[in-house]
Protein backbone atom coordinates (compact mmCIF):
# COMPACT_ATOMS: atom_id res chain seq x y z
CA UNK A 1 0.00 0.00 0.00
CA UNK A 2 1.46 3.40 -1.00
CA UNK A 3 1.34 6.52 1.16
CA UNK A 4 -1.43 7.93 -1.08
CA UNK A 5 -3.59 4.91 -0.22
CA UNK A 6 -2.84 4.83 3.51
CA UNK A 7 -5.05 6.55 6.07
CA UNK A 8 -3.58 8.32 9.06
CA UNK A 9 -4.08 6.66 12.45
CA UNK A 10 -6.62 9.35 13.32
CA UNK A 11 -8.48 8.84 10.05
CA UNK A 12 -8.57 5.07 10.54
CA UNK A 13 -9.89 5.39 14.11
CA UNK A 14 -12.51 7.95 13.07
CA UNK A 15 -13.87 5.83 10.22
CA UNK A 16 -13.97 2.60 12.24
CA UNK A 17 -15.85 4.52 14.94
CA UNK A 18 -18.28 5.78 12.30
CA UNK A 19 -18.76 2.24 10.97
CA UNK A 20 -19.58 0.84 14.42
CA UNK A 21 -21.94 3.75 15.17
CA UNK A 22 -23.70 3.14 11.85
CA UNK A 23 -24.22 -0.52 12.75
CA UNK A 24 -25.58 0.32 16.20
CA UNK A 25 -27.76 3.35 15.50
CA UNK A 26 -30.78 1.32 14.39
CA UNK A 27 -31.11 -1.03 17.40
CA UNK A 28 -30.19 1.71 19.88
CA UNK A 29 -32.77 4.03 18.29
CA UNK A 30 -35.37 1.28 18.56
CA UNK A 31 -34.58 0.87 22.27
CA UNK A 32 -35.07 4.61 22.73
CA UNK A 33 -38.41 4.52 20.91
CA UNK A 34 -39.58 1.59 23.02
CA UNK A 35 -38.65 3.37 26.25
CA UNK A 36 -40.55 6.45 25.10
CA UNK A 37 -43.68 4.33 24.58
CA UNK A 38 -43.32 2.86 28.08
CA UNK A 39 -43.04 6.34 29.55
CA UNK A 40 -46.00 7.86 27.71
CA UNK A 41 -48.52 5.08 27.11
CA UNK A 42 -50.90 3.30 29.49
CA UNK A 43 -52.12 0.91 26.81
CA UNK A 44 -51.09 -2.58 27.94
CA UNK A 45 -50.86 -3.96 24.40
CA UNK A 46 -48.60 -1.12 23.28
CA UNK A 47 -46.43 -1.55 26.37
CA UNK A 48 -46.12 -5.26 25.64
CA UNK A 49 -45.04 -4.53 22.06
CA UNK A 50 -42.59 -1.87 23.34
CA UNK A 51 -41.01 -4.32 25.80
CA UNK A 52 -40.58 -6.89 23.04
CA UNK A 53 -39.01 -4.24 20.80
CA UNK A 54 -36.61 -3.20 23.54
CA UNK A 55 -35.60 -6.79 24.25
CA UNK A 56 -35.02 -7.70 20.61
CA UNK A 57 -33.12 -4.49 19.90
CA UNK A 58 -30.93 -4.84 22.99
CA UNK A 59 -29.96 -8.37 21.95
CA UNK A 60 -29.22 -7.17 18.41
CA UNK A 61 -27.03 -4.35 19.69
CA UNK A 62 -25.17 -6.73 22.02
CA UNK A 63 -24.51 -9.16 19.16
CA UNK A 64 -23.20 -6.42 16.91
CA UNK A 65 -20.97 -5.05 19.67
CA UNK A 66 -19.53 -8.50 20.40
CA UNK A 67 -18.75 -9.00 16.71
CA UNK A 68 -17.24 -5.52 16.35
CA UNK A 69 -15.05 -6.08 19.41
CA UNK A 70 -13.64 -9.24 17.83
CA UNK A 71 -13.41 -7.98 14.23
CA UNK A 72 -12.11 -4.45 14.93
CA UNK A 73 -11.13 -4.25 18.60
CA UNK A 74 -8.35 -5.55 20.80
CA UNK A 75 -10.44 -8.52 22.00
CA UNK A 76 -8.06 -9.44 24.81
CA UNK A 77 -4.44 -8.82 25.65
CA UNK A 78 -1.86 -8.10 22.99
CA UNK A 79 -0.48 -11.23 21.37
CA UNK A 80 -3.10 -13.53 22.87
CA UNK A 81 -4.61 -16.40 20.91
CA UNK A 82 -8.37 -16.48 20.37
CA UNK A 83 -10.61 -19.52 20.11
CA UNK A 84 -12.21 -20.13 16.73
CA UNK A 85 -15.01 -21.68 18.75
CA UNK A 86 -15.70 -18.32 20.36
CA UNK A 87 -15.53 -16.69 16.93
CA UNK A 88 -18.05 -19.22 15.61
CA UNK A 89 -20.46 -18.48 18.47
CA UNK A 90 -20.20 -14.74 17.90
CA UNK A 91 -20.69 -15.10 14.13
CA UNK A 92 -23.72 -17.35 14.62
CA UNK A 93 -25.22 -14.86 17.06
CA UNK A 94 -24.70 -12.03 14.57
CA UNK A 95 -26.59 -13.89 11.85
CA UNK A 96 -29.15 -15.58 14.12
CA UNK A 97 -32.00 -13.30 13.06
CA UNK A 98 -30.88 -12.77 9.46
CA UNK A 99 -33.34 -14.71 7.31
CA UNK A 100 -31.32 -14.08 4.14
CA UNK A 101 -27.90 -15.46 5.06
CA UNK A 102 -27.07 -18.93 6.38
CA UNK A 103 -23.76 -19.55 8.12
CA UNK A 104 -21.98 -22.85 7.46
CA UNK A 105 -19.05 -22.83 9.88
CA UNK A 106 -16.59 -25.63 9.09
CA UNK A 107 -13.48 -24.32 10.88
CA UNK A 108 -12.31 -26.33 13.92
CA UNK A 109 -12.84 -25.04 17.44
CA UNK A 110 -9.14 -24.38 18.08
CA UNK A 111 -7.03 -21.46 19.20
CA UNK A 112 -5.50 -19.21 16.55
CA UNK A 113 -3.41 -16.01 16.67
CA UNK A 114 -5.61 -12.99 17.26
CA UNK A 115 -4.80 -11.35 13.93
CA UNK A 116 -5.86 -14.49 12.06
CA UNK A 117 -9.21 -14.61 13.83
CA UNK A 118 -9.80 -10.90 13.22
CA UNK A 119 -8.99 -11.43 9.55
CA UNK A 120 -11.39 -14.37 9.35
CA UNK A 121 -14.19 -12.26 10.84
CA UNK A 122 -13.54 -9.52 8.31
CA UNK A 123 -13.48 -12.04 5.46
CA UNK A 124 -16.88 -13.22 6.73
CA UNK A 125 -18.20 -9.65 6.44
CA UNK A 126 -16.80 -9.43 2.91
CA UNK A 127 -18.44 -12.74 2.07
CA UNK A 128 -21.80 -11.50 3.30
CA UNK A 129 -21.42 -8.38 1.13
CA UNK A 130 -21.06 -10.66 -1.92
CA UNK A 131 -24.61 -12.03 -1.57
CA UNK A 132 -26.98 -9.05 -1.18
CA UNK A 133 -29.87 -11.28 -2.33
CA UNK A 134 -29.10 -13.85 0.36
CA UNK A 135 -27.53 -17.28 0.36
CA UNK A 136 -24.92 -19.20 2.33
CA UNK A 137 -21.52 -18.23 3.67
CA UNK A 138 -19.15 -21.11 4.48
CA UNK A 139 -16.13 -20.57 6.73
CA UNK A 140 -13.21 -22.98 6.91
CA UNK A 141 -9.46 -23.17 7.44
CA UNK A 142 -6.80 -25.06 5.50
CA UNK A 143 -3.64 -24.99 7.54
CA UNK A 144 -2.67 -21.32 7.78
CA UNK A 145 -5.12 -20.42 5.00
CA UNK A 146 -8.49 -18.85 5.80
CA UNK A 147 -11.34 -19.50 3.38
CA UNK A 148 -14.79 -17.92 3.07
CA UNK A 149 -17.13 -19.08 0.29
CA UNK A 150 -20.28 -17.06 -0.41
CA UNK A 151 -23.01 -18.70 -2.52
CA UNK A 152 -26.19 -17.03 -3.65
CA UNK A 153 -28.09 -15.60 -6.64
CA UNK A 154 -25.77 -13.35 -8.67
CA UNK A 155 -23.05 -13.53 -6.04
CA UNK A 156 -20.30 -11.04 -6.85
CA UNK A 157 -17.47 -9.30 -5.05
CA UNK A 158 -18.29 -5.56 -4.70
CA UNK A 159 -16.28 -3.44 -7.11
CA UNK A 160 -15.40 -0.73 -4.58
CA UNK A 161 -14.21 -3.30 -2.05
CA UNK A 162 -11.98 -4.84 -4.72
CA UNK A 163 -10.46 -1.43 -5.46
CA UNK A 164 -9.65 -0.98 -1.77
CA UNK A 165 -8.12 -4.43 -1.38
CA UNK A 166 -5.94 -4.02 -4.47
CA UNK A 167 -4.70 -0.63 -3.25
CA UNK A 168 -6.31 1.24 -6.13
CA UNK A 169 -8.54 3.48 -4.02
CA UNK A 170 -6.98 6.68 -2.69
CA UNK A 171 -7.16 7.21 1.06
CA UNK A 172 -9.25 10.34 0.49
CA UNK A 173 -11.97 8.17 -1.10
CA UNK A 174 -12.20 5.68 1.76
CA UNK A 175 -15.34 6.36 3.80
CA UNK A 176 -17.20 4.60 6.62
CA UNK A 177 -18.68 2.13 4.11
CA UNK A 178 -15.25 1.21 2.73
CA UNK A 179 -13.33 1.19 6.01
CA UNK A 180 -14.06 -2.51 6.59
CA UNK A 181 -12.30 -3.76 3.42
CA UNK A 182 -9.53 -1.22 4.12
CA UNK A 183 -9.09 -2.66 7.61
CA UNK A 184 -9.04 -6.14 6.06
CA UNK A 185 -6.15 -5.00 3.86
CA UNK A 186 -4.25 -3.82 6.94
CA UNK A 187 -4.76 -7.22 8.58
CA UNK A 188 -3.53 -8.97 5.44
CA UNK A 189 -0.40 -6.79 5.50
CA UNK A 190 0.18 -7.44 9.20
CA UNK A 191 0.02 -11.20 8.68
CA UNK A 192 1.97 -11.19 5.42
CA UNK A 193 -1.02 -12.75 3.67
CA UNK A 194 -2.31 -12.40 0.15
CA UNK A 195 -5.97 -12.55 -0.82
CA UNK A 196 -7.28 -14.57 -3.74
CA UNK A 197 -10.78 -13.72 -4.99
CA UNK A 198 -12.27 -16.52 -7.10
CA UNK A 199 -15.43 -15.34 -8.88
CA UNK A 200 -17.60 -18.22 -10.09
CA UNK A 201 -21.21 -18.55 -11.14
CA UNK A 202 -23.30 -17.52 -8.13
CA UNK A 203 -20.28 -18.04 -5.88
CA UNK A 204 -17.32 -16.05 -4.61
CA UNK A 205 -14.47 -17.79 -2.77
CA UNK A 206 -12.09 -15.67 -0.69
CA UNK A 207 -8.82 -17.31 0.29
CA UNK A 208 -6.31 -15.54 2.50
CA UNK A 209 -2.98 -17.31 2.82
CA UNK A 210 0.74 -16.59 3.41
Amino acid sequence: MTDDNRLSDLGLASLIGSRICHDLISPVGAISNGLEVLETSDDEEMRKVALELIGNSARQAARKLAFARLAFGAAGSMGADISLGDAQDIAQDLLAEDKRVRLNWQAPRENRPKAQVKLLMNLLLLGISCIPRGGEVAVKTDGAALVVAAKGPRAAFPEKSARVLTGEMAASDVDAHMIQPYYTLLLLEELGYGLDIDQGEDEVILTAAP
